[in-house]
């Protein structure tokens, strides 16, 4: 049989970002993951995902000692089992995986991009990482972005050849699983005890963003666009699910100010079970400055609700204007505001969008689609 190792940097990506997917491919590979070890999130996937994983530390900043530490732990572990295919997913994973597994003569090394931190980056760091950028690329055999979007920027920056690049399916990594993400899971009453619990109004529209509360994901825009609104109309809430990364990508100190002291903004905190709180919200914000392919916008429609996105890859590959939710531009607050204050004031407009979106992921992202479209490439490669 033949063997694939699949790596990420952390256990939350090998159990969270590829969900379900290592499991399928054990019914036709060997498989084994790779991944830090984060407590006990890594012996949690290996039980999920019913395969055998291995630790190997790897860092999500530049730390060179650390690095080459990892890719040595790699190339050992390449050299003992032999794979066919290795497999990763997440930058530092990429690099340090491709890397190793070239020096160990695996003949197939897959990198799946999902989003590249470094566009935001500029001076001497985002040179640094532009070179690293391509010699992961320059190891890898395949490159997979995530959204065809994201296959424009690599070329567009000249990382690879066009010819080693590939969108599998309609993109995303994984897909999304339909019948987890489904608002008829939740009743009316399931609905009305959250939003008492978080006093929210029955009459209230519910803004939710669900992800990183990170400068990136234009969470200044967002808290300053809604902060406008809420002056004008206060049967508005906004409702944030997930958590800071002050070292790492800090917000203004006035938009956490605004987060703890505005009563009609509801920090949430990260949530195992993300499905109730858009079960209980109306629209996704969205404003993210860069992405791959974001599942939250995929959740978000399954859900049922209507988006506000930007004008970014994916998010607009997902998102049609006008159709399943508004694009606007990236980083541009008024944009922002100007739409908050749409859907809310017409609620024919988001009626319109929010009917449309289920439909149209359970017609493009289903995720058992895209394990089978993964599993073709597979056979295709070791064919």
């Amino acid at each position: 049989m033949h063997k694939i190792i699949r790596v990420t940097t952390i256990p939350k990506s090998l159990g969270g970002l590829l969900r379900g997917q290592l499991k399928f491919m054990s019914q036709y590979y060997h498989v084994i993951g790779i991944s830090g070890k984060g407590g006990d999130r890594l012996d949690k996937v290996a039980r999920e995902e019913e395969v055998p994983v291995i630790p190997v530390e790897m860092t999500r900043k530049i730390t060179p000692i650390q690095d080459l530490r990892a890719v040595y732990q790699l190339y050992k572990i390449f050299k003992k089992e032999k794979p066919d295919i290795v497999h990763s997913h997440t930058p530092k994973a990429g690099t340090l995986s491709m890397l190793a597994a070239k020096l160990a003569g695996v003949p197939h090394r897959l990198h799946t991009i999902a989003g590249m931190p470094l566009l935001e980056v500029t001076g001497a760091k985002r040179t640094l990482l532009d070179i690293v950028e391509k010699l992961t690329y320059s190891c890898a055999t395949m490159i997979y972005p995530n959204s065809f979007g994201l296959k424009e920027i690599i070329i567009k920056n000249k990382y690879t050849k066009p010819k080693k690049l590939k969108v599998i399916g309609n993109g995303s990594s994984n897909g999304i699983d339909i019948s987890h993400f489904d608002p008829e899971l939740y009743s009316e009453e399931d609905c009305i005890a959250l939003r008492t619990e978080l006093k929210i109004d029955p009459a209230d529209t519910v803004f939710i963003y669900l992800g990183r509360l990170v400068k990136d994901k234009g969470i200044n825009e967002l808290v300053a666009a809604f902060k406008r609104l809420n002056q004008e109309n206060s049967n508005s809430k906004l409702l944030l699910v997930g958590i800071f990364e002050n070292d790492l990508d800090p917000l203004f100190p006035e938009v956490e100010q605004e987060i703890k002291t505005n009563p009609d903004i509801i920090f949430a905190g990260w949530q195992s079970d993300v499905r109730p709180y858009f079960a209980i919200s109306d629209i996704l914000g969205f404003p993210s400055y860069r992405e791959g392919f974001p599942n939250v916008v995929m959740q978000a429609g399954a859900m049922g609700l209507a988006s506000i996105v930007t004008d970014i890859n994916g998010c607009n590959e997902i998102i049609e204007d006008g159709v399943n939710g508004i694009i606007i531009p990236p980083k541009d607050e008024e944009s922002l505001y100007v739409s908050l204050k749409k859907l809310v004031e017409d609620k024919e407009l988001l009626f319109k969008l929010s009917s449309k979106s289920r439909t149209m992921i359970v017609d493009r992202y289903g995720r058992q689609s895209m394990w089978e479209s993964i599993l073709e490439e597979y056979k295709t490669l070791l064919s």
